[in-house]
């Protein structure tokens, strides 16, 4: 039993701290497993954090290619497969990030594209943060902030996703954009889906009629 236990101990002096470190990242990479598959292989550092996982764990993960930092406070682990919503819940975990609003909303063009009513394909994201939020990273090209306070009503959650609701949508995109070809051929899909109901149908058209005569509001500011 001895001889055993000396054949241990020779193997744990054996081995090389380089090899305790690559299996303690190995370990932390592991952990964060489970929240990438929640976002298409997105974490964030406060997420991380929140596991006991330091930043500068992030940082040597990312120099070893085991994570691919995709904006400030977000990672990738590369081998999940991007699909069509990756860039959203991207945009969604930057703005959210380092303490940022947890009230966020895909909004305007690019809940259309979540909605997959109309043809608009947006090449930039749009995010709709309260008024007072504060977004103290640096805010990438691609993606657009509008500011607005959002009561419930206005907010759903569509493909794990938050997002505004197809009125408030079509509104938005209306508003901001004046297209009102695009908000007609919305309610005209959103009701063919089932997103809409008739009675809601027949007032988002009374309410594009009125803005197309006028009586709309003035457009609102955006952060591009």
């Amino acid at each position: 039993m001895q001889s055993v236990n000396l054949v241990l101990l020779w193997k744990y002096i054996d081995r090389r701290p380089e090899e305790d470190h690559t299996a303690n990242m190995r370990s932390r990479l592991d952990e964060l497993l489970p929240l990438a598959e929640q976002n298409d292989g997105l974490v964030t550092a406060s997420q991380a954090r929140a596991l006991g996982i330091a930043d500068s764990v992030l940082a040597r993960l990312t120099q070893r290619g085991k994570l691919e930092r995709v904006a400030r406070g977000v990672y990738r682990i590369p081998y999940f497969p991007a699909d069509r919503l990756s860039q959203y819940r991207e945009a969604v975990l930057w703005a959210r990030a380092s303490q940022g609003p947890e009230q966020v909303a895909l909004s305007h063009e690019t809940a259309l594209g979540v909605y997959g009513i109309s043809d608009v394909n947006p090449s930039r994201v749009h995010l709709t943060v309260p008024k007072d939020a504060r977004l103290r990273r640096r805010k990438p090209k691609w993606i657009v902030i509008h500011r607005g306070d959002l009561p419930p009503s206005d907010l759903t959650t569509h493909e794990g996703l938050p997002v505004t609701s197809v009125a408030k949508t079509v509104l938005d995109v209306m508003e901001a954009t004046g297209k009102l070809g695009v908000a007609r051929q919305a309610i005209k899909d959103a009701r063919k889906e089932g997103y809409i109901s008739a009675a809601e149908l027949h007032r988002l058209t009374r309410q594009l009629n009125q803005h197309a005569h006028g009586g709309g509001a003035a457009k609102e500011h955006a952060t591009a």
